[in-house]
Parts: C-alpha cells; structure tokens; sequence
C-alpha cells in the first residue's frame, strides 16, 4: 500500500487531509512537527511526504533538506504565503511541487495520485539499460545511475540525473520546460520553476562555470538543450 506521510501543525487539517487519503485507499501517517516527521520518514519510508513549510522547531524547508539525504519520496509543500521565493527556496532543497493555503483537499488529492501516477522505480523489475553515453571526459552511465567527469563521480539527486539524462540522450535538442516537466515528473500541475531550479543545482554540480554553461545550455524563450562538451 502506497504510504503518505502529512506533516502540518494544525491538527485539525491535519485530521481532514488524513481522512480524504485514507478514503483514496492510501496508508497515511502523521506528525505535527519536523523532527517527528524525520523520525516517521526514517522508519517507515514513506512514498510521499506532504510537508508544511511553516512548523514549530524546525520549518519545513529544513525538513525536506534533510530527508534528501536519506530519501527520494516525492515532497508536495504547504505554504500560506504565496510570495515567489518561498515556492523557490522550498523546490532548491528538493521538492517537488508546493500547493497555497487555503486549497481544496481535491486538489490535493489529485496532485498526489498525479505525483504517484509514475513512480520513480518499478520494484521487482531489472530493465535493460542503455549504453554508458560518453561526452569527452563527461559519461553519463544510465545503467549505473552515474555521472562522471574527468573520472571523478558527480553527486547527483534523482531528478538532477533524470534531468540531464533526459537531455543527454538527444545532443542539441531543445527541450522545452513542459516537455522536461513531463519526461522526468510526468506531471502538468508542476510549476516551471522547478525545471529552473534544477537545471541551476546540476549546473553548479556539472560546469566549470555555472554562470557560463557549455553543456545545459538556457535557449532563451524555448527552454534548454544538453551541448556536447568538447574536451
């Protein structure tokens, strides 16, 4: 059963969210502060964390950064404040999507089932990867889930990797931010902010020089393309 862990200091919502999941047929825990929701995510290692972004302790952007460095739950985001660097700072840490207090508990229960629509993972199955894709002193080695440069490792997040897979399997093709938001979230309610986020993390993990990128290239009013660095 899938698991859906709801963080929130309001007991009420937290009471009424937990009622339409469980009606969905989801498994639903629940923690109304941050260290308890680590503590739930660690044991039990929910497929979904719907986190507010206001909590007693510790808030909830510190939260999903820290369950991103033991978990690849998909993190749906409650905020009251609908100012533009909130969603940001909270998609930078690893988020997913966010949702604006107040919001229709359908709403957020269709963002979930879309979320949950394509999992990251299909358990028990073993596909046969593609070839390692070599670019110069750059490999992007699918089948491992790794990137190396120089034949040093680059530490990459899930959809980091995705993302520049996704790209680097088409040199030069430019993808647009729907495009990208469908082939590695597969989702229409996402914001295009969380493609910009992204692409600006791998960048700082992938270049020399993030503000001058050779290889995730920003075509500008289209979206972005993977240039073949030549070294």
């Amino acid at each position: 059963m899938t698991t859906v862990l709801v963080v929130d200091d309001e007991a009420k919502l937290v009471e009424l969210i937990e009622g339409y999941l469980r009606r969905e047929g989801l498994d639903v825990l629940t923690a109304l502060d941050g260290l308890t929701a680590l503590d739930l995510a660690r044991s039990k290692q929910p497929d979904l964390v719907v986190l507010d972004v206001m909590l007693p302790g510790i808030d909830g952007v510190e939260v999903c950064r820290r369950l991103r460095q033991f978990s690849d739950a998909y993190v749906l985001m409650l905020t009251a404040r609908s100012e533009e660097i909130d969603k940001i700072v909270g998609l930078s840490v690893g988020a997913d999507d966010y949702l604006t207090k107040p919001f229709s508990p359908r709403e957020l229960v269709a963002r979930i089932h879309a979320m949950l629509r394509r999992p990251r993972t299909a358990a028990g199955t073993i596909e046969e990867a593609p070839s390692p894709l070599h670019f110069g002193e750059l490999i992007v080695d699918s089948g491992r889930h790794e990137v190396t440069r120089r034949g040093v490792v680059i530490e990459l997040t899930v959809r980091e990797f995705a993302l520049l897979a996704t790209m680097a399997a088409h040199p030069g093709h430019v993808f647009t931010r729907s495009q990208l938001l469908e082939r590695v979230w597969g989702d229409e309610y996402y914001d295009d902010h969380v493609v910009d986020v992204h692409v600006g993390n791998l960048r700082k993990k992938l270049e020399d020089d993030p503000a001058n990128p050779r290889c995730v290239q920003t075509v500008r009013g289209v979206g972005y393309r993977f240039a073949a660095p030549k070294e």
